[in-house]
Parts: structure tokens; sequence; C-alpha cells
């Protein structure tokens, strides 16, 4: 009697075992796909299993009876794409089915950056954990915010020490929070008057974090290789990770230097700096027109004259959003100007004035751009958002993969996906996805490479792109043949701190 039972305990552990082992029917699986993993390897053809929110299986295998068969055929199938730098704080409160995100594949979307985050941390996460996104987010902490709350109004100096200790302690509330990163801002009206110093401190306690420090850097017109070499130091002198988050080189005085830069980031690297970048696709940026004067004498006719100038010109500056009018939307500044009768340049101090505007300034070259995204060490990101008055907020991702990767052959689209995945998944520490592999979330994108295009342009920036077929988050489907399903699976992400 004890031999039967014990050997029928025995049968039931082995068939407890077996079972554990076999995939339950009813998971999702996709069949007939070509496989872009994340890695960069080459397309293979393999089926994946979806269950309980993560891969369960890839490779040759059948359907079980009872599972969601979804026909990959003709379609490559990759990982949620993973945007590093976006600006859909609000946007995400405003609208969380983030349409304009989950259609061209995004499925996780790193905010707060610029320098411009939300404070607290922990409240604006857990007002997101209450109304989930159709998306993952994550935040930055923002330097510029941090010193905002310190200083006050009083922000247009250097900080003294106690200050620069205070903003210490609101930065490590920040990553204890769940921030993975300090953003800021250096080019903008409060961070800008900063000194490398305080940044550097600031940059430290990321550090203490294992997060990193990702800029917008001092100067990215004539100066930008000396705001380049500042951002080397800050991350050598801080033992910290650092981005170059959008670059460019944006005024005439520096078109066709990309190589140049770049090796300015080689050279760091080779001595340990651990250094990366991110790049949107487009040779117009879009930012405060406040920007165009780096000495910040808006007032100033000669310091006016010689901005527009390094852009290429007044017709090269579009206003995209003026409070004080809006006739003026969607018009260029020399139009503007020629309607009214007066110069450009002093066009631009009366909106100074008035307290600034929205612009597209287009002033990179193909080249250069080119160049950026052939760094190994470069990411997809779109610098857009949410209701962004910039086509980059719809276009971006299907932009690389349809203009980039298919039309101009500047990347392969094995390279391309693993700059939109593997590789800011591995910025951020998310080792559970960026990848195709068993044990993943089951953050996926299934898209059409023959089709997949950006629709969204300067005088409509909000059309949506095509060729995205199916997007789900967590293996619950939220974006489907053009249009939301009305799923919210988006989780709250958190950095190593938490």
């Amino acid at each position: 009697m004890q031999i039967k039972q014990g050997l029928l305990v025995v049968a039931a552990l082995f068939l407890g075992v077996a079972a554990a082992r076999a995939e339950p029917a009813g998971s999702l699986v996709i069949v007939g796909a070509r496989i872009a993993d994340g890695t960069g390897g080459p397309l293979r053809a393999a089926n994946v299993r979806v269950s309980g929110g993560r891969i369960a299986e890839v490779g040759e295998f059948k359907p079980l009876e009872g599972d969601t068969v979804i026909d990959g055929e003709d379609r490559v199938l990759a990982p949620g794409f993973i945007d590093v730098h976006n600006h859909s704080t609000q946007g995400l409160v405003k609208e969380p089915l983030a349409v304009s995100q989950i259609s061209q594949g995004i499925t996780t979307l790193l905010v707060g950056q610029d320098g411009s985050s939300p404070l607290p941390v922990q409240e604006y996460l857990d007002a997101r954990r209450a109304s989930p996104a159709a998306v993952n987010v994550a935040t930055c902490v923002g330097h510029a915010s941090v010193r905002r709350a310190v200083m006050g109004d009083d922000y247009k100096r250097a900080a003294r020490a106690d200050e620069v200790k205070r903003m210490e302690e609101l930065v490590d509330r920040g990553f204890k929070d769940g921030a993975f990163c300090l953003s800021s801002g250096l080019e903008y009206e409060i961070g800008g008057y900063a000194t490398v110093e305080e940044v550097i401190a600031l940059a430290k306690v990321a550090a203490r974090y294992h997060g990193f420090y990702i800029s917008h850097i001092r100067d990215e017109a004539d100066l930008a290789f000396e705001a380049m070499t500042e951002l080397v130091a800050i991350g050598e002198r801080a033992g910290v990770a650092v981005q170059n988050t959008h670059i460019k080189l944006g005024t005439a005085g520096v078109w066709g230097k990309a190589k140049d830069a770049l090796r300015v980031f080689d050279s760091a690297r080779r001595r340990g700096l651990d250094i990366t970048a991110d790049c949107y696709p487009w040779e117009a940026w879009s930012s405060t027109i406040l920007v165009l004067i780096p000495n910040k004498k808006y007032d100033d006719p000669k310091s006016v004259e010689r901005g527009l100038a390094d852009v290429g010109g007044a017709q090269n500056v579009m206003i995209t959003s003026y409070e004080k009018d809006r006739s003026y939307e969607f018009k260029n500044m020399a139009e503007i100007a020629a309607a009214r009768g007066i110069t450009p340049v002093d066009l631009f101090i009366e909106i100074a004035k008035n307290g600034g505007a929205s612009v597209v300034a287009k002033s990179m070259m193909d080249e250069d751009i080119r160049a950026f995204y052939a760094w190994p060490f470069t990411m997809v990101s779109s610098d857009g958002g949410i209701e962004y008055r910039h086509p980059r907020g719809a276009g971006t991702f299907p932009r690389v993969l349809g203009r980039f990767v298919r039309e101009r052959r500047w990347l392969t689209l094995e390279e391309a996906i693993r700059k939109m995945t593997s590789l800011p998944a591995s910025r951020l520490g998310l080792k559970d996805r960026g990848t195709i592999a068993p044990g993943q979330v089951a953050d996926l994108v299934l898209f059409n490479p023959a089709t997949v295009i950006d629709n969204a342009t300067f005088l409509e920036p909000f059309k949506l792109s095509t060729g995205i077929d199916k997007v789900w988050v967590s293996g619950a489907l939220a974006w489907d043949e053009g249009k939301s399903t009305g799923a919210r699976p988006g989780q709250v992400l958190v950095g190593a701190a938490r």
C-alpha cells in the first residue's frame, strides 16, 4: 500500500510538472510573421505565444485548441517601440488612449524631458496608476522643475550652495519616487542660468541611484561642440551615464559636422563614459521662439538678426502656437512680417515681448541626421507627444521605418528596430522589455514593412500614420487595424531606486 501511494505521489508530481510546462489553451498565438526580435539580428520566421501578459514561447510550434490565432503573413512582429524623449506628460491626463502614440507602435513613453517634469514625481505616477493609459509611462525628474521650486522667480543667476543642496534633496526624492533619470534643458530660460557645477551636483544624485542624465544641451547651434563637451564633462565628473537628447546641429555654422561631433562622443566612450544619443527624423525642430537667440538678448536687433540668419532666414521659422494672435499660426515669420509691413526682426521682438510663441524651424541637414542615425548608440525618439504641433508627434517611428529604412536605405530594418526597442530598454534598465523572447513582457507591434509610413505634415501635424496593424501592451490589444480598441493596459514603470 505504501509503495502504491508513493508511486501515485510521484506520478502526481510528474503530471504537475508536465502541466506547469505545458502552455495553457486560450493563449494568443501570432503565426506566420517574420520576427525582428530587437537585438539587431536577422529577421526570422517564428510563431509567438503570449500568455498572462508575457511572451511564453517563440519558435516552431502549432496553436492549441482554444488559442486566439493572429495571421502575421507578410508582416513583421517587433517589440513595442520605446520613446525615450516624449512630451505627453499632460497629454496622458487628457487623452489616456494616446491614439497618436499607440498608432505608431509606441508602447512606452519617457516623459519629464528638457528639465521640465511633474513634481512631486510620486503624485504624478500615482495619478497615472489610478487612471491608466493605453501605453506604459516612465518619467525623469527635471532640473528646471526643481530649480524653480527652490529659487522661485529669482532663477536668473547662479544658485547658492544652500540652494543646490535643496535641489539635490528634491532630485533624491524624485528618484526614490520612481524617476529613471535627471533631465535638463540648458538652452532654456530656467536651466540656462545654471552653472556646470550645479548640474554635476544633481547628476551625482542620479548616479547614486544607477540612473542617467539626459540633456537638451546648452547649445545646439554655433556652440554645439562646446555644449557636447560640457555634457561629456558632466558625465565624467559626476560618474553618471549621459544622453544627448534630440541630437542636432541646428545652424549654418555647424552644418555638415555630425561626424566630428560623434568623434567627441566616441573618444569619451573609449575613456569609459557611457554616452548615448537619441534623434528624431526631421530636419526641422520645434521649440519656443526664444531659443533662436542664444545670448537671451531678445530685444537687441543685432542679436535677433543673427539668430534668424543662423537658421537660414525668417522664412524657415513657422509659428505653430501664439496666444496673442492665432492668425499667425502655421505661417512663417517672413510672410507675417511682410503682411504687417514690418521687418522679421521687429516681429520677433514684438512676439518676445508678448510672451513668446511656439515655432518650428527648418535648420538641419539630412547629411547630419543620417550620420547621427548611423551611430550605433543613437536611439529613435520623437521629442513629440499627444497633441504636439509637429509631425513628429504622430509620425516618428513609421517615418523611420518608411522613409529611412524602405525608401532611402539609410538603415536596415533590423537595426532600426534595435534603435527603437532593445537600445532604449537597455538605457532605461528595462530587462523584461525591448526584445522578443520567452519571459519578456508582451509589448508587441505587428506592421507591414511594405506600407508603413508617416502621414503627418507641418500643416497637418496630427494625421495618423499607416501600416501599423496591431499593437499589444502587456499582451492586451490596444491598437487594431487603424483604430484604438479602447483598452488602457499601460503600466507605470519605475526606476531602479524603487
